[in-house]
């Protein structure tokens, strides 16, 4: 059965790259962004860069956990990873960043890899979890 290591592999690494870009930016550039009430720009900076660095952990222990067969505690971690696309959208619930185009599409690339890793884990859950024929214990008399 496949396992679905190649996918995932570009997965991650078109959100490594995306996330890392945009988070860079933002970490640098705090202030072009909407801000957080009493959050000054220095803290704010800081958070982002910590919160990358913490969410991208995962996505690392994700992957090495799946790489390995240790499919349920790989799917936890990579769905908390996947947080570090999927938060970016959170830029607009205080208002629209004024930021050059480049980085404004970093926002969707983003949240797309974000998604792109929530297909993948619900693909992984259905195909690792559904047992084949052989599997099955008959249950007749």
């Amino acid at each position: 059965m496949d396992k679905g290591l190649v996918p995932l592999r570009v997965i991650l690494g078109f959100s490594l790259l995306s996330t890392a870009i945009h988070y860079a930016h933002n970490t640098l550039r705090y202030a072009d962004y909407p801000q957080l009430e009493g959050v000054s720009t220095f803290v704010g900076g800081i958070v982002v860069a910590v919160t990358w660095v913490v969410l991208t952990a995962f996505g690392w222990l994700g992957y090495r956990a799946y790489a390995q067969g240790r499919y349920p505690k790989a799917l936890a971690f990579l769905l908390v990873y996947s947080l570090a696309g999927m938060v970016t959208l959170g830029h607009f619930l205080t208002g629209v960043p004024q930021i050059p185009a480049f980085w404004f599409v970093t926002i969707f690339t983003d949240a797309a890899a974000g998604l792109a890793l929530w297909v993948f884990l619900t693909w992984a859950w259905a195909t690792l979890n559904r047992a084949s024929t052989r599997d099955q214990v008959s249950t007749q008399h």
